[in-house]
């Protein structure tokens, strides 16, 4: 895809959320669906013609590349989520993961590359695929990953400490099985990438360190990401990178600039109008209404929906930075609050803003 594209949509003032979630939770055998690529692939596509946009984007479960990397290590399906190392890997399960063929996914993480072959194959939607990002996977892998990045950011190197050591070995590995888990997609036929780097914020990443060694965010976040960007061009598929966590605005203009995005997607901690003059003119901004509270109806009433969907839509005509209005993060469903969540997305979605 072209740029141009996703400025058109912009132009056109789509509206959108990343809701895919939702529209799965009103299908009956959800845990059946969620191992079955072409079934998988028709919620996708429902979805999709739901909000009425040409982006057909998946579940953003960001379990699925942790489960494929410590698969190739040999833990268990069941000990996957709770794992962490106790002690850097080792160089032979370094190599392993590095060794490791394009191919031979488990069957969840199957599915979900079969529904995006679906949507490039059975549709004329824009297949989008989804993963975690390099940065982000690293903190799942080990205990205390803000301790020693905080160490690595005091100029502790991994020949020093055990704790740097582990966090480099496991940003290596999980740079190579998001490569791998974001290859299969492409060849799948998805012509964008969602990167989600939730964990690349200010809590991991401190404004202090980064003032004190500017080079962290770089050797961290954005090496890694370019790293995989580039790979993305070389196939012919875009990146859309998402980062809904507490941001400095050093954080976005990095992610705006060394990036650079077809779309970047932020939090609702983040004003996108304050944002944009930090942007490229050729990023599209995505979001950011605070959907994490739309369960609530105290703490998000419709009446703050409405507002907060006015201000942003206003203030970004106002600044005249290509913006597609969304959510800030991927929509859950929430079982006793459906209803309430469904009929707050409509209103962003469908408010007259004049």
């Amino acid at each position: 895809m072209k740029r141009e594209f996703y400025l058109s949509l912009a132009e056109r003032g789509l509206r959108m959320p990343i809701g895919t979630d939702l529209v799965l939770h009103e299908h009956g055998e959800v845990e059946e669906i969620l191992v079955d690529g072409a079934r998988l692939g028709r919620v996708v596509e429902e979805s999709a013609r739901r909000w009425k946009t040409p982006l057909a984007i998946p579940l953003m479960d960001l379990r699925l590349e942790k489960a494929d990397l410590l698969r190739t290590l040999g833990v268990a399906p069941g000990e996957v989520d709770s794992f962490h190392f106790d002690a850097p890997p080792s160089l032979e399960q370094a190599a392993a993961v590095e060794a490791s063929p394009l191919g031979g996914f488990a069957e969840r993480n199957q599915a979900h590359i079969d529904a995006v072959r679906y949507v490039a194959q059975k549709t004329d939607l824009v297949a989008v695929g989804m993963a975690i990002g390099p940065f982000s996977l690293m903190t799942k892998l080990v205990k205390d990953p803000i301790t020693a990045v905080a160490l690595a950011g005091g100029g502790v190197t991994g020949e020093e400490d055990e704790s740097v050591l582990a966090v480099e070995r496991c940003l290596e590995m999980a740079e190579r099985a998001v490569h791998r888990s974001v290859l299969a997609q492409v060849e799948a036929g998805a012509k964008a990438i969602l990167i989600c780097e939730p964990a690349a914020n200010r809590v991991y990443l401190s404004p202090k360190q980064m003032r004190l060694r500017p080079a962290l965010l770089e050797h961290f976040v954005l090496a890694p990401n370019l790293r995989l960007r580039n790979v993305l061009e070389r196939h012919g598929a875009d990146l859309i990178f998402h980062d809904c966590g507490e941001l400095t605005t050093a954080m976005v203009r990095a992610f705006a600039h060394g990036l650079h995005p077809v779309i970047l997607s932020l939090g609702g901690s983040r004003n996108l109008w304050d944002d944009a003059a930090h942007v490229p003119g050729d990023v599209v901004l995505f979001g950011n209404l605070p959907t994490k509270t739309f369960y609530s109806d105290a703490a998000m009433p419709d009446t703050e929906v409405a507002r907060l969907t006015r201000e942003l839509m206003l203030n970004m005509r106002a600044c005249a930075h290509a913006h597609i209005l969304g959510s800030e993060c991927d929509v859950l469903h929430v079982p006793e609050a459906a209803g309430a969540i469904r009929r707050k997305v409509d209103l962003m979605l469908t408010l007259e803003v004049n």
